[in-house]
């Protein structure tokens, strides 16, 4: 009896003890539903905070360099001739005066012809003033006769001048025998159609063109669907390909009012500085335009949104162990800032770096 009693004692005793340990593993459970950062994961993580700012809309254009109109020289032969050697091709840089071309031509040996007629003629029109001048001081011949001959080398040193500064005009050698032809100014060719033995003609085509390209112009195409949202004066940054990870920032200086007619689409001009030549004509660039409105929002860094399941996130921090996922609802977009309408206080905390990680493992211990 007395065992029995002992057996039913201790089978007590044990349920008590099975209950107590439910009831400590119930408690367990309950608090390790609550989630914590770990030192571990604290140290790969960063934060930012969220700022009231003045809404800013990015508009999305394209465009392409042109070189500045007001700084290209199309050089145009004065003479016909044939190129019988050139010192230049295309893209080369050339400094004002540098010889780009010679230039053979029967017009050369003509002018010089006449310039030796004229040097001759003047030095017999002085022989015959000197004895128009001697015979006057002694009374044989008459003032008329004096101003006549002064006259007659006047003009023929008139025109020794013209054909002089021709010549000079021209560039030409006469230890060569040809025209050289000169850059009319400093900068880069940007066209050229010549080359030896190229026969050109006076007042032809062009020969090359020289452009000047430390100030060039971005042109950017503005559809109709963005017409009334385009204004003179509003900032822009431009990138390209060449140069991915850099922005150039300009202006709109210009808007047309006139449609491109075949490409449709209106035209503004963002003048843009070039000293260092980067930036080529024919380059194609991504425009966005800056659009300041006059209402403030919050805002969020770009970097630190997250998108899943075609819907937008941020994980708002305010301790390792208070930490939650808020959707957000996007107002405007501009570059590496989003403007959301969340009723979010102004510097509150925000995972900026790793979120991903963080979000995933919330999402996990959430299920």
């Amino acid at each position: 009896m007395f065992h029995i009693k002992k057996i039913g004692a201790f089978a007590i005793g044990l349920l008590f003890t099975v209950s107590c340990t439910k009831q400590v593993a119930k408690a367990d459970e309950s608090v390790s539903k609550e989630y914590c950062i770990s030192g571990s994961l604290k140290s790969k993580i960063a934060f930012d905070t969220i700022v009231k700012k003045k809404v800013t809309d990015a508009i999305h254009l394209t465009g392409a360099v042109e070189a500045n109109p007001d700084q290209v020289v199309h050089f145009i032969s004065l003479v016909n001739g044939v190129i019988s050697k050139t010192y230049f091709t295309l893209g080369d840089k050339v400094q004002k005066g540098q010889v780009l071309a010679e230039l053979r031509s029967t017009e050369l040996i003509g002018m010089q012809a006449e310039l030796k007629t004229a040097e001759s003629q003047i030095k017999v029109s002085e022989k015959n003033l000197q004895a128009v001048q001697s015979m006057f001081n002694d009374g044989i011949s008459s003032e008329k006769e004096l101003l006549q001959a002064q006259s007659e080398l006047a003009i023929l040193k008139t025109d020794k001048i013209k054909i002089s500064s021709n010549l000079q005009l021209y560039s030409a050698s006469a230890e060569k025998g040809v025209f050289q032809i000169k850059a009319p100014t400093s900068g880069i060719i940007t066209d050229k159609t010549i080359s030896a033995g190229t026969q050109i003609t006076a007042e032809g085509e062009p020969l090359f063109t020289i452009s000047n390209l430390n100030e060039v112009w971005a042109m950017v195409n503005i559809h109709a669907s963005n017409v009334q949202n385009i204004k003179e004066g509003m900032p822009v940054n431009i990138k390209t390909l060449s140069y991915p990870r850099e922005i150039f920032k300009g202006t709109i200086k210009v808007v047309s009012q006139v449609y491109d007619n075949e490409e449709r689409v209106l035209k503004a001009r963002v003048i843009l500085n070039n000293a260092d030549g980067r930036l080529k004509p024919g380059m194609l660039v991504d425009v966005i335009a800056i659009e300041l409105k006059d209402i403030e929002a919050l805002s969020v860094p770009t970097d630190a949104i997250i998108f899943d399941n075609n819907e937008n996130f941020v994980v708002l921090y305010n301790d390792d162990c208070d930490v939650k996922i808020v959707k957000i609802d996007v107002i405007s977009k501009h570059e590496k800032m989003i403007y959301v309408a969340n009723n979010f206080q102004e510097g509150q905390k925000i995972i900026a770096k790793n979120q991903l990680l963080i979000f995933e493992q919330l999402k996990n211990f959430q299920n």
